[in-house]
């Protein structure tokens, strides 16, 4: 692709996303405030988190991968579980990833 094609594109994906959100703000107050709405954006969100953070965990570019960061989810959602503070579950996921690496795995 050339630079121009490059910017073109990077300025119309921007454009578009400020329409999206402007879109947001002229939507009727009542209609977000029915239940089924305010339901389904919460599913969305928690699913859309979802779906990020097991790509990030297990992919590598077109492939799955199990490596030191699996581990760590798993210890930071047990931390979470346990009600830890969020900087503890960060913390240990950190730790757990890095002594993994550490000993050659992943």
């Amino acid at each position: 692709m050339s630079p121009t094609t490059v910017w073109f594109v990077v300025l119309a994906a921007s454009a578009l996303c400020f329409a999206l959100k402007l879109a947001g703000h002229l939507v009727p107050e009542h209609w977000l405030a029915d239940e089924r709405v305010a339901r389904t954006a919460a599913m969305v969100t928690a699913s859309l988190l979802a779906a990020l953070v097991t790509v990030q965990t297990l992919g590598a570019g077109q492939a799955i991968v199990v490596d030191a960061r699996l581990p760590a989810l798993a210890v930071a959602a047990v931390a979470l579980a346990l009600r830890a503070p969020f900087i503890v579950v960060v913390v240990l996921a950190a730790a757990t990833a890095a002594g993994l690496r550490a000993l050659g795995w992943g």
